[in-house]
C-alpha cells in the first residue's frame, strides 16, 4: 500500500512511521510518501526517521515531495494532517481572542472558528486532486478542526473521507483503565460514546453486561488516576453522570481556562512556535542526533498539554507522555479501510447509520444542505441531522465507516451539541461559499463568544492577522 502523508514534514509524522516499521502496522505499508509546502521541514524530519533507533533505512522506502500532483497518481491512502500559517498561524488563532478578552485555544471557540476558516479551502483543493489523480483513495482527515474540516470534504469525496483524533478514544481508554475494564483490542462494545470532534462525553462503559461508570464517577480515587477524572470536580462528574471530553474543560471551566491562560507567559501557541523555529533547523542537521532531539522536544510538548488545566507543578502520567494514540487510531482505520478486517473505532464521520453515498454527489464547493433533524432510526446521535459529521464509534471496513446508534442525548448536552452543529455548519458554508455573513454569524452563535460586538471584532482582527481570508470573500456568498 502506498500511503502519502499530506503534511510530511509536521512534528507527529516520526509517530507514524516508527509505527509503521515496528509493531502490529508492521508491513501495513510499502512505499510512504511525504508530501509538503515546506522544504526544510521535510529535510528535517526524514532526518529524524533516518536516525530512528533500529531503522537501517531500508524497511520502508520514503520519498519526499514538495509536488503534490505528481505524488498522488498510485496513492491508495492519504493522511492528512496540514496547518495552513504553520505555528506563526496558531498564535494569531489564539492571540486575537485573547486579546478580546475570550478564551485563546486552537480549536475550541473562537480560534478553532478561524484556523477551519483558512483551513477548509486547502483541504478542498487537496480533495479536488485526489478526485482527478487517485479517485479510489481514502481520505484519513487529522487536520483540525477534525469535524468541521471533514464535513467540508464530505460533498466532494462522500465515504472515502474520515476524520480522526485520538482525544475521545484516549479517554474511553483511560476511563476503563482505571475501572478495571478489559477492553478487547478492535472492539467498542458496551462503549457508549456520542458527540463532535473536541466536545463529546462517555456516557456508559459496560463489563460482562453491566454499567460500571456510575461506580467510576463515584469513586474519587479512581477518578484521580486519569486524566479526564482529574480536570473536572467529582461532585460536578456525579451530577452530570457521565464523563466529558477533555475539551469540555474550556466550557465547564471557561473561566478558570481563561485566566490561567492570561496568566502565562506565553500562549501555547507561542510555546510551541518558538520550539519548532528551533528545533527544525537542528534536527535537519544533527544526522544521527535527529531522533533523540526530536524525542526530547516531543516529551516537552506533551507535557504542556492542557498546562493550564493543571495545577503548577503537576506532570502528565507517563502513559500520556510516551505517546502512540495518534498513529494508532490512523493506522488502525487505514488497515481496516485497507482490507485487513473490520475494527471498531471512535471517529468523524456522517451521522447516518446507513452508509453514505458515493464521492461526486454534491458539486465541490456546494454547502451542506439544511437537512432537518434525523429520525432516530436513521441516525447514530439521535437530534442531530443525518448528513452532519459527528465523533461516535464506528464499525470500519474495506467499504467505509459505518457510525453505531447511540443513546439520543439528553438537555443540556442535545442543545449544546445542536448549537455547535450550528456554529460548524455556518463556519464550512464561509469556507465554501465566500459567504462573510456566515463567518460572521458563525463567531456570534459560538456559546463561547456569544456576542455579535465580539464577533464582528473577532473576524476584523482574524482578517488583519490573515489577508487571504478577505479572498474568500471575494465574489463569495452575500
Amino acid at each position: 500500500m502506498r500511503l502519502l502523508i499530506a503534511g510530511g514534514g509536521g512534528f507527529r509524522v516520526p509517530l507514524i512511521y516508527r509505527a509503521l516499521v515496528s509493531g502490529r502496522f508492521s508491513g501495513l505499508v510499502t512505499e510512504l510518501v511525504l508530501y509538503d509546502v515546506d522544504p526544510a521541514r521535510l529535510e528535517a524530519v526524514t532526518a529524524v526517521l533516518a536516525s530512528m533507533p533500529g531503522n537501517e533505512g531500508a524497511r520502508l522506502p520514503v520519498h519526499a515531495t514538495t509536488d503534490l500532483a505528481g505524488a498522488l497518481p498510485g496513492t491508495t491512502m492519504v493522511f492528512a494532517a496540514i496547518r495552513p500559517g504553520g505555528t506563526a498561524g496558531r498564535m494569531a488563532d489564539e492571540k486575537v481572542a485573547q486579546e478580546l478578552g475570550l478564551l485563546g485555544q486552537e480549536t475550541t471557540g473562537a480560534g478553532g472558528i478561524s484556523y477551519a476558516l483558512r483551513t477548509i479551502p486547502h483541504m478542498l483543493d487537496l480533495a479536488r486532486l485526489m478526485r482527478k489523480h487517485c479517485p479510489d483513495a481514502w481520505l484519513v482527515n487529522f487536520t483540525n478542526p477534525a469535524g468541521m474540516v471533514t464535513e467540508a470534504l464530505v460533498p466532494v469525496l462522500g465515504h472515502r473521507v474520515i476524520g480522526i483524533c485520538d482525544s475521545a478514544g484516549g479517554l474511553v481508554q483511560r476511563a476503563a483503565d482505571a475501572a478495571r475494564v478489559p477492553l478487547p483490542e478492535g472492539r467498542l462494545d458496551g462503549v457508549g460514546y456520542y458527540g463532535l470532534n473536541h466536545l463529546g462525553w462517555l456516557y456508559r462503559l459496560e463489563s460482562r453486561g453491566r454499567d460500571v461508570l456510575p461506580d467510576l464517577i463515584a469513586d474519587a480515587g479512581a477518578l484521580q488516576s486519569f486524566e479526564e477524572g482529574r480536570l473536572f470536580p467529582q461532585p460536578f462528574l456525579a451530577g452530570l453522570g457521565m464523563l466529558p471530553n477533555e475539551y469540555l474543560y474550556y466550557y465547564y471551566q471557561r473561566d478558570a481556562a481563561r485566566r490561567a491562560m492570561r496568566a502565562m507567559a506565553r500562549t501555547r501557541g507561542e510555546t510551541i512556535h518558538s520550539q519548532q523555529q528551533e528545533l527544525y533547523p537542528r534536527l535537519a542537521a544533527a544526522g544521527p542526533d535527529a531522533y533523540r532531539l526530536w524525542e526530547e522536544a516531543r516529551r516537552s510538548r506533551e507535557e504542556g498539554y492542557l498546562a493550564e488545566a493543571r495545577p503548577e507543578g503537576e506532570r502528565r502520567n507517563e502513559e500520556d507522555l510516551a505517546g502512540g494514540g495518534y498513529e494508532r487510531v490512523a493506522l488502525a482505520a487505514m488497515r481496516a479501510l485497507a482490507g485487513g478486517g473490520s475494527t471498531q473505532l471512535i471517529l468523524n464521520t456522517r451521522n447516518a447509520v446507513a452508509p453514505a453515498g458515493k464521492a461526486g454527489e454534491l458539486e465541490p464547493h456546494a454547502p451542506a444542505p439544511a437537512t432537518a433533524t434525523a429520525p432516530p432510526s436513521q441516525a447514530a446521535i439521535p437530534g442531530l441531522p443525518a448528513d452532519a459529521v459527528v465523533e461516535v464509534p464506528c464499525t470500519v471496513t474495506a467499504k467505509g465507516a459505518v457510525p453505531l446508534p447511540q443513546q439520543a442525548p439528553v438537555e443540556p448536552q442535545l442543545g449544546l451539541l445542536q448549537r455547535v452543529k450550528e456554529v460548524e455548519r455556518l463556519t464550512v458554508r464561509a469556507a465554501t461559499t465566500g459567504s462573510r455573513a456566515a463567518a460572521l454569524e458563525a463567531f456570534a452563535r459560538h456559546p463561547l463568544v456569544d456576542s455579535p460586538d465580539l464577533a464582528a471584532k473577532l473576524l476584523a482582527g482574524y482578517e488583519q492577522a490573515f489577508p487571504a481570508l478577505g479572498k474568500i470573500w471575494e465574489g463569495g456568498e452575500r
